[in-house]
């Protein structure tokens, strides 16, 4: 699951780096999906070999900074035309990506709780964007984006507590993947 959350975010990036940001934000939807759902497969798969999990553990971090901070850098340069205001967001948010990952991956859940926001908040903060870019017009619509990314990147690694989704939450989580993801793919091939 985690493998096929990769190959789909490598689509995420080519879209993205042919200017398709509708198409690459649905696809990176994909990916955090096969994210959100690989762990609870895991722990459902009888007769998993230890060092299989062991791989799959490791393989996880690498998904998500592909499909949380990766793309997202890429996407936020695409609409901003490759500025160096999208340089320095860049850089900010695949730091702040890697430290999120790097805390997560040596101390994990803190009593149900991510410490710092999780990186898959930021494809769907930007599906909802462009979602909305048609209300919001073009003018205000970068500087919105780069702006709410660059509180995300501070809230990544901020001591703030998020709770990590539960049960029904995973069902509108696939929800609003999909009917998004539904809807930006018909806005991209138009």
């Amino acid at each position: 699951m985690t493998a096929t959350g990769i190959v789909i975010s490598s689509a995420a990036v080519y879209a993205a780096l042919l200017g398709h940001v509708e198409l690459a934000t649905a696809f990176g939807l994909w990916a955090m999906l096969a994210d959100q759902f690989d762990g609870i497969i895991a722990k459902r798969t009888r007769h998993r070999p230890e060092d299989v999990g062991k791989i799959g553990k490791s393989l996880d971090g690498f998904s998500d900074i592909i499909y949380g901070a990766v793309l997202p850098t890429i996407i936020l340069m695409t609409i901003a035309d490759y500025s160096i205001v999208t340089l320095v967001l860049g850089a900010a948010l695949l730091l702040a990506g890697a430290l999120r990952l790097s805390y997560f991956s040596n101390f994990g859940l803190c009593g149900g709780a991510f410490t710092g926001l999780p990186l898959s908040y930021d494809l769907p903060i930007m599906a909802i964007l462009l979602l909305a870019r048609p209300h919001i017009g073009d003018s205000a619509f970068t500087p919105l984006v780069l702006g709410l990314f660059g509180v995300l990147a501070c809230f990544h690694v901020a001591p703030v507590r998020v709770p990590a989704p539960r049960g029904t939450m995973y069902v509108g989580i696939t929800a609003f993947c999909l009917a998004a993801s539904i809807t930006l793919i018909q806005r991209g091939l138009q």
